[in-house]
């Protein structure tokens, strides 16, 4: 059976602008899944484990970092890998706007804009880039500040540059985005504003001078999605970020963001993360910094 992907809900909130974690594990255990931001990913220690990207499925090495475009789906799976073996993975993930388009067509950005329309693809770095850069990799984690922005511009501006970079998913494979939408945009932001509430139907419909009919036709063919399953992933959004940067108890988390039942909320989340919220939160037990 072809594995379906779920769109992961980040905890980066359109405040932020990216997120580092550092985490020990044993093994592979996230299923295949996208989302919107752009994703760095290194491991090491998991020679024989396997990569999905798209239609791309390798076994990869010791050491491994791979650049992700938005949306496009990805996972790592055990393989020929020792899954009692420790890994130690690092992820950043950044916005699709940390540069303004404007910016990316300087000259001095120009190999930077390349590599993010590439990483539509997903990229595999080689080895050898991998190695060099090892050492800034593990001590990301470690900086603060507005520093710290300037490191990541300049560690990708070096993995722009760095050669026999190889190009993972097949160009068919790459998944359409939306197209930017203002009504998209002014619903979005109106559940942000009320997703603790009860978000009627028509009062959406009304505040885009739709019917409910012409309004639930339109967000099914502008996002993929019914209305309660668009105004769910937001709320999931904000329960991510709750179940890692707060202590509140599952309970509370599922009430603020708008969930009337807890079982309800449970089964979404896993649906959506591919892992219970208690789960999820052990997940994230590493160092992490949002910026």
């Amino acid at each position: 059976m072809k594995a379906t992907a779920n769109r992961e809900i980040t905890p980066l909130k359109d405040t932020d602008t990216f997120l580092v974690f550092d985490r020990m594990k044993q093994g592979f255990d996230y299923p295949l899944h996208f989302h919107p931001e752009y994703e760095l990913n290194f491991i090491s220690n998991a020679a024989g484990a396997k990569r999905i990207m798209g239609d791309s499925v390798e076994i990869i090495n010791d050491l491994e970092l791979v650049l992700i475009g938005p949306n496009l789906n990805h996972t790592w799976e055990n393989a020929n890998n020792d899954p009692t073996q420790i890994v130690h993975e690092i992820t950043i993930q950044f916005q699709p706007d940390i540069f303004s388009q404007r910016l990316l067509t300087r000259n001095i950005f120009r190999p930077i804009d390349t590599m993010l329309k590439n990483s539509e693809r997903g990229i595999a770095f080689s080895p050898e880039t991998v190695k060099q850069l090892e050492h800034r990799l593990l001590s990301f984690s470690g900086r603060n500040g507005f520093t710290s922005f300037i490191d990541l511009q300049v560690l990708l501006y070096d993995l722009a540059l760095s050669r026999n970079q190889r190009l993972l998913a097949n160009q068919t494979f790459v998944k359409d985005t939306v197209t930017n939408d203002e009504r998209i945009v002014k619903l979005h932001n109106f559940i942000k504003e009320n997703y603790q509430k009860k978000i009627m139907l028509h009062d959406a419909a009304d505040m885009l001078n739709m019917s409910t009919i012409t309004f639930t036709r339109f967000i099914k063919q502008r996002t993929g999605k019914s209305y309660i399953d668009y105004i769910n992933d937001i709320r999931l959004g904000y329960a991510s970020r709750m179940l890692i940067e707060t202590e509140m108890s599952i309970s509370e988390i599922c009430f603020n963001c708008g969930f009337n039942n807890i079982s309800n909320f449970n089964r979404l989340f896993k649906k959506n993360q591919g892992k219970t919220p208690s789960e999820f939160r052990q997940s994230f037990e590493g160092r992490r910094n949002v910026y």
